[in-house]
């Protein structure tokens, strides 16, 4: 085999692409290929990011694993003609990202954003089926059975602000996602 990368030292994280569908498959067998191969030394992890998001539809809650890069995987490594093999000639890979036969890795920078996003302490995100303007019934809490429009939307803490009509005034009020019912 040719000197393609010569023998560098140097860990980096490296994205390959597989088949629509087949990041699971290509982490196992990847992973597999790494043990009996012996390159423990030069490929170090291979990770599918997956992010936990909750979505909240006509009062539901429903928590979905979702793929960050579908069709991605990333792999830590020593880029060297080896390691490079392996990994390439791993059943469902179509290749690295990168330009022609030479990988790009990820920045630093990259990376961090990355692992931020799939970190296990982090909290799914939440998408509510509300919108700014939607007119919205509180089910529960201390406005039960008020109606009024949706005035802010907190993803993060999955609070909805919205106006309410208490003794003739326009009060503003914030509530859970799930204490409310769009109309």
């Amino acid at each position: 085999m040719s000197e393609l990368f010569g023998n560098t030292q140097e860990r980096r994280w490296y994205i390959i692409q597989t088949y629509s569908g087949y990041e699971n498959k290509v982490k196992a067998n990847l992973e597999q290929r790494i043990a009996t191969m012996g390159m423990e030394d030069r490929i170090f992890r291979v990770l599918v990011p997956i992010e936990d998001k909750v979505f909240v539809k006509d009062g539901k809650t429903k928590r979905v694993r979702r793929k960050v890069f579908p069709s991605y995987v990333l792999v830590e490594m020593m880029l060297e003609d080896q390691s490079w093999y392996v990994v390439r000639h791993t059943p469902g890979v179509t290749g690295f990202v990168g330009s022609g036969n030479h990988p790009i890795p990820l920045s630093p920078r990259e990376v961090e954003e990355i692992m931020s996003k799939i970190g296990k302490e982090a909290k799914p995100k939440v998408e509510v089926d509300f919108q700014i303007g939607d007119m919205i019934k509180v089910k529960a809490g201390p406005f039960a059975g008020q109606a009024g429009p949706v005035t802010g939307i907190d993803p993060d803490k999955g609070k909805i602000q919205f106006t309410v009509t208490i003794f003739g005034r326009e009060t503003a009020a914030e509530s859970d996602y799930t204490e409310l019912e769009k109309i």
